[in-house]
């Protein structure tokens, strides 16, 4: 309750970052913008080498006996001077006279012991003066002329009166500290000397007091607050005190630790005649409130019994409470709660019932709080319901009437939730259900009724099964918190998550998750904040995963922060990051990344924070990190092993010495490779031979001119026959014997199918059925088959020669028995493929039926898979539901062109 006015002031003033040596005195004071600080040197006087416009001086924690106003003079823009911890035993008038703007003294713990009449005659602007800790008596009128005074504190001294004073004066005095003296009783005179004051703070706590006499306060102009802690009142002295206060204009009572352990209905009779609004109870060791204890409080709005006994709140026992808004029970009941024991609390807002003790909450224990908005019942044992430790449809049905926002069941030890149980509370916005003992799998009917959720914790439960409809009812949702509830397995479709379209805050750390999908976060547009710390998530962003690496931040374009912290993972996609244009904060700590592909980082414009500590980065790249550096304020890359080379870390040193990037730590960022420079500071790597301009070009130039080398090799190697094939189509052009590609209609078939004998049957089968398909209103395919298209009386050779130009497509059947076919291998491959050349036509298509190797295809056929384009190379799946997609393919072959340009 008390405020500090000198410490909380001018703490400011001692608040130092370095040292000036004050030679001549042999101190060592520091200072900074016109403070010194000269405490703890051993001194025996002020040192008289200061700067002479210091405003602030603290020379506590020394061995001063006297305080001379003559070893000040030069000091006169002092404003605040503390002098506490020494061995002064006496203050000489001239010291303010000396200091005209002085505002603060502090004299705490020193030996002060008679103060003169006109100790302050020169104090007039002194506003805050600490005399605690000495051996004062006060005998005048000492503070008549300290009339802006706001704060005195004169605790610890031995005083057996509140008496300061006989005739009126410091009429400015807010807080007055009196504590820890032998005051036993309070007269109705001790406190004339402030009648014309308005007095926000009288604190007497931990005094002797027995007796308050009729009137005792009424002489304080206008008090607001009175602290009486650990003062030993006990029931009859409370009597007593309250008619003391009686008809005054208090507001704030504290009265914690004052022996408390029962109260009637006449403990506070004489405050009903007060307009109290806060009162204190707590550590009273308060074991009984009897029926109409707080009658008197009417106008009563704070009331504190934390840390009591009270072991059966009756029905009627906080009667009287209309205009409580907030209540703390903390800690305070260890039986019984009666139902409608908050009845008369119509106004309450607040309900702080935190460790307590009670068998059970029923359908009335709540019922009349028709305001309250907040209610904490953490690591309160309950009976929850007729199941124990489950909160069923009825626990919070006496809740049905109050539009409460906040549910904190934290510590509870709650092991289900049974369908509908916050059904009642249709305000309810947040919701903390953390550090339980829940074991469930979540259907959504849990959360059934809360319309207006928007906070959800869950965390540090035991295990946690999610489902597609876990959150169906709240999709006003917009803070989430999971972790660490065993939700191991995510790779659900639906996602979890898919309703929750307001979403902004998602923690899923500490949950071994290993498996997820690519659409986890769909829709969740508005997400912030992602914290996927602790998992297991390393195989998802590997290549070799199946299906590829599974970009699970797709479409979180309003990301701010993302954590991805020890997940084990050693590879990054080039393309994780994209879209995160908006991420401030990236979290990669504690994995096991070394290589980060070039372009990683180039998508995150408004990164300020990167982690990427306790990794096996040994290159600092500017390829990498150029881009996303740039914008950095926070960057922490310790505890990495670290290549110092020029090709590693020369453009990162460069990049420390000239950014002012908040980098921790820096001064452990050592080197690992190579020897010669092993656990040598990073800063310290020489780069100045790593200027190497006119070698990287001939590296460059040199590089390029044998990579050029090898490019065209493996191209005449690989595509030459291509490469010629282009050329001659060219030069016919050129010469005029170009053939366009006939229309479709003269054409009669489709394709020409070219198959090993052996092939027949699975030919028959599987390409004549795509005939009689028709879809979409589309032409029936037409396929030229020898054994049933070719003519009568003509020879196969003629036959075959004149079906092929016929058809608009050729078809290779790609088996093993094809390549051993002699008959397709000397004429009709070979024919085919000279008619494609001859008319300049991209015509063949290949079905490989087989896994046929291509130096088996290039030796048998003298044909490459390069030599085609890929959507002309199809493979005969072997899972019989892939036909259907296959044939799609076989149709798009059959459709596209033949032209070559």
């Amino acid at each position: 309750m008390r405020t500090h006015f000198i410490w909380h002031s001018y703490l400011p003033f001692i608040l130092l970052s370095f040292c000036v040596h004050c030679g001549s005195s042999g101190s060592a004071c520091k200072i900074k913008n016109r403070k010194a600080d000269c405490s703890h040197l051993k001194l025996r006087e002020i040192p008289s080498d200061l700067p002479t416009n210091i405003t602030a001086l603290d020379i506590s924690h020394n061995q001063l006996k006297t305080l001379p106003p003559a070893n000040l003079t030069k000091y006169s823009q002092l404003v605040y001077l503390d002098v506490g911890f020494n061995t002064i035993s006496k203050l000489q008038p001239e010291l303010c006279q000396v200091l005209p703007l002085l505002k603060g003294l502090n004299l705490q713990r020193n030996q002060l012991h008679a103060l003169s009449d006109n100790v302050f005659t020169y104090c007039t602007g002194l506003r805050e003066l600490n005399l605690g800790f000495n051996i004062i008596t006060i005998k005048k009128d000492s503070f008549r002329t300290l009339k802006n005074l706001k704060s005195l504190d004169v605790s610890h001294n031995g005083l057996s009166s509140a008496k300061l004073g006989s005739q009126q004066q410091l009429e400015s005095l807010q807080e007055l500290v009196m504590s820890q003296n032998k005051i036993t009783e309070l007269n109705k005179e001790d406190f004339l000397f402030l009648s014309n004051s308005s007095l926000q703070i009288l604190d007497l706590s931990s005094n002797p007091l027995t007796e308050f006499y009729p009137g005792c306060f009424h002489a304080i102009g206008n008090l607001f607050g009175l602290n009486l802690n650990k003062v030993q009142l006990g029931p009859s002295t409370m009597e007593k005190l309250s008619l003391g206060l009686s008809n005054t204009s208090i507001q704030n009572l504290s009265l914690s630790q004052v022996q408390l352990s029962r109260i009637s209905n006449l403990t506070f009779n004489g405050l009903q005649r007060t307009n109290l609004t806060i009162l204190g109870l707590s550590n009273n060791y308060l074991s009984v409130i009897e029926n109409g204890a707080f009658a008197w409080f009417k106008n009563l709005q704070t009331l504190n019994l934390e840390n009591n006994k009270i072991a059966h709140l009756f029905s009627h026992s906080l009667d009287g409470l209309s205009n409580v808004n907030y209540l703390n029970l903390k800690n305070s009941i260890n039986k019984k709660i009666d139902d409608f024991a908050f009845q008369s609390l119509k106004r309450l807002e607040y309900l702080i019932m935190d460790d307590n003790t009670f068998p059970e909450i029923t359908p009335k224990t709540f019922t009349g709080l028709e305001n309250l908005k907040n209610l904490s019942l953490s690591k309160c044992i309950i009976t929850l319901g007729t199941i124990k430790r489950t909160i069923t449809n009825r626990t919070f049905s006496s809740l049905a009437d109050s539009p409460l926002q906040f549910l904190n069941l934290t510590r509870t030890k709650i092991t289900n939730i049974q369908a509908g149980a916050f059904s009642w509370l249709g305000e309810l916005k947040t919701l903390d259900l953390g550090i339980n003992e829940i074991s469930q799998e979540l259907t959504g009917q849990e959360f059934q009724g809360l319309s207006s959720i928007e906070t959800i914790y869950l965390s540090y439960n035991n295990l946690l099964t999610l489902t597609s409809d876990s959150f169906t009812f709240v999709p006003s949702l917009r803070k989430l918190r999971l972790r660490r509830v065993g939700c191991s397995n995510l790779d659900i479709s639906p996602s979890p998550f898919h309703v929750l379209q307001n979403l902004t805050i998602l923690d899923l750390g500490n949950n071994n998750i290993a498996n997820v999908r690519e659409d986890l976060f769909d829709g969740l547009h508005q997400l912030e904040i992602l914290d996927m710390q602790h998992n297991n998530l390393e195989r998802l962003w590997k290549h070799a995963n199946p299906g590829g690496p599974v970009l699970f931040l797709k479409g979180l374009q309003n990301l701010g922060l993302l954590d991805l912290e020890s997940n084990g993972f050693d590879e990054i996609p080039g393309n994780v990051f994209h879209g995160l244009s908006k991420l401030r904060s990236l979290n990669l700590g504690s994995n096991n990344l070394n290589l980060l592909p070039e372009l990683v980082f180039n998508d995150l414009a408004s990164l300020t924070s990167l982690f990427l500590q306790k990794n096996l980065i040994t290159a600092v790249e500017e390829e990498v990190f150029g881009t996303v550096f740039a914008n950095l304020k926070v960057l922490d890359l310790g505890s990495n092993p670290f290549d110092c080379t020029c090709e590693s870390i020369a453009w990162f040193v460069n990049w420390l010495n000239m950014s002012k990037t908040y980098i921790p730590g820096l001064n452990q960022y050592l080197c690992n490779t190579p020897p010669k420079y092993h656990s040598t500071v990073v800063v310290r790597f020489d780069t100045s031979p790593c200027d190497s301009a006119p070698f990287k070009l001939l590296f460059i130039v040199s590089t390029t001119v044998i990579l050029l080398l090898i490019f065209v090799v493996l191209l005449i190697h690989f595509i030459g026959w291509r490469i010629k094939f282009m050329w001659n189509v060219s030069i016919n052009r050129v010469l005029g014997f170009r053939d366009i590609d006939r229309p479709q209609q003269q054409f009669d078939y489709d394709a020409y199918i070219i198959h090993a004998k052996r092939d027949k049957n699975w030919v028959y089968k599987n390409f004549i059925p795509l005939e009689e398909r028709r879809q979409n209103n589309e032409p029936i395919v037409r396929f030229c088959l020898e054994e049933r298209d070719f003519e009568a009386g003509i020879s196969e050779f003629e036959a075959i020669v004149d079906s092929i130009n016929r058809s608009r497509k050729i078809i290779f059947v790609v088996t093993n028995h094809l390549l051993k076919d002699p008959w397709c291998k000397r004429f009709k491959v070979h024919h085919a493929i000279q008619q494609a050349i001859e008319q300049s036509r991209d015509s063949i298509i290949l079905i490989f039926q087989h896994d046929i190797p291509d130096y088996k295809l290039n030796s048998a056929l003298y044909l490459r898979r390069a030599m085609f384009k890929s959507r002309c190379i199809l493979e005969w799946p072997a899972q019989n539901e892939r036909v259907s997609a296959f044939y799609q393919q076989l149709k798009s072959a059959l459709k596209s062109s033949s032209r070559i340009w």
